[in-house]
């Protein structure tokens, strides 16, 4: 009869294996924790160069009418009856709402084609909005602070030059003194209390999260 020897593990090579496995996991739970703030980052500042990129393209000045600064491409912040934050970004082009704009006004999110737009009238189960707006939801970050406000709304709106401008949405007649002349940012806080900061700098309106110098 021929015999056949079977190996296996000892019980020294299982609890190497056991270890190893416990240390590579807690590597990858770090690894998405940071990730997972990056997604939000990374979200968040996408929108702002998006709302910079939009009012280069499309130069919103009417000679004709004084309250064309109404009409500068602007993200804003706010958030739903359930206090899920979000941002929409869109230009007041009838200017008939003080700067704010309606569902028909506002951008498309081109990686989906859907309408980059929220009310805080409700809650944030919209299915025809993009869902990357809703980065409350998305990544449990709340808005903690704001330092480009010159009112007490959190948004931040671009001419056609790229430049940054805040607190215009009542403007009867361009005068440019909303044009934000210090650089400022707006910080973003996790549930479990980390937090990152978009700061934009005047003149360039050139966006970047604080301590990420090579984006």
């Amino acid at each position: 009869m021929q015999l056949y020897r079977h190996s296996a593990f000892t019980i020294l090579e299982l609890v190497i294996v056991i270890v190893i496995l416990g240390i590579l996991t807690k590597l990858s739970m770090s690894r998405m924790d940071r990730d997972f703030k990056q997604e939000a980052a990374d979200n968040i500042l996408s929108a702002i160069r998006y709302t910079q990129h939009l009012a280069l393209l499309d130069n919103k000045h009417m000679s004709t009418n004084s309250k064309w600064e109404q009409r500068w491409w602007k993200i804003m912040f706010n958030t739903c009856s359930d206090d899920t934050l979000f941002y929409r970004i869109g230009s007041d082009n009838n200017m008939n709402s003080r700067g704010t704009f309606t569902l028909k006004e506002s951008a498309i999110d081109p990686a989906n084609g859907k309408p980059m737009y929220m009310t805080n009238a409700g809650n944030c189960d919209v299915s025809n909005i993009s869902p990357n707006i809703l980065v409350g939801r998305k990544y449990g970050v709340h808005l903690t602070e704001n330092t480009c406000g010159r009112d007490t709304t959190a948004h931040i709106g671009f001419d056609h030059l790229g430049r940054p401008h805040q607190g215009y949405g009542a403007s009867t007649q361009p005068s440019h003194r909303s044009y934000i002349e210090n650089s400022c940012g707006f910080t973003f806080t996790l549930s479990d209390g980390d937090s990152f900061t978009i700061q934009i700098q005047p003149e360039t309106g050139y966006a970047q999260i604080v301590n990420q110098p090579n984006q």
